[in-house]
């Protein structure tokens, strides 16, 4: 006799290396029930629990990111500020969300990445550009906004229940 299949399940993927909203990902992931790895190229402090996974990855270019890529699906929820990391989740379908709270979507996506690849090829021209401003405590409840709502709409979809 076959087992029933588990239903999917929401899991969140960090890219910690310096992701400034850590500790919020993780109340929203007890508070859920989430799984959150936390993916980065050095150790990491994480909280002792059962939800949340250290990954550690070799040095190198984008070995953390690919390992988030190789793995987030339309049941994910990505937190990175990392532009090009945020377009290929996007592109498999996961929800996608800067630290700002910002959702990266597929209708926007192709428009920050421009604007990234612009903003890279002004600083190797020589341009002096600033980096991005510190998080606000507006930036902090947006993004607390943006995890709920992935969240809810998730379990809505893996409910059979239009999101």
């Amino acid at each position: 006799m076959e087992e029933p299949q588990k239903p999917a399940a929401i899991r969140i993927f960090v890219d910690a290396d310096a992701c400034p909203v850590k500790n919020e990902i993780y109340r929203v992931a007890e508070r859920c029930a989430l799984h959150v790895y936390v993916v980065a190229n050095a150790f990491i402090a994480v909280p002792r629990s059962e939800l949340i996974e250290r990954v550690i990855v070799p040095e190198g270019p984008d070995v953390a990111d690919n390992w988030i890529a190789e793995r987030a699906g339309p049941n994910d929820i990505v937190i990175t500020a990392d532009i090009p990391l945020a377009a290929r989740c996007v592109r498999a379908g996961a929800s996608v969300i800067g630290p700002n709270g910002k959702a990266f979507t597929e209708d926007s996506i192709g428009m920050t990445l421009a604007t990234r690849n612009l903003m890279a090829d002004l600083r190797s021209a020589g341009a002096v550009t600033r980096g991005p401003s510190p998080l606000s405590r507006q930036d902090i409840s947006r993004f607390l906004s943006a995890m709920d709502l992935a969240v809810v709409r998730l379990k809505r979809k893996l409910d059979g229940k239009p999101a």
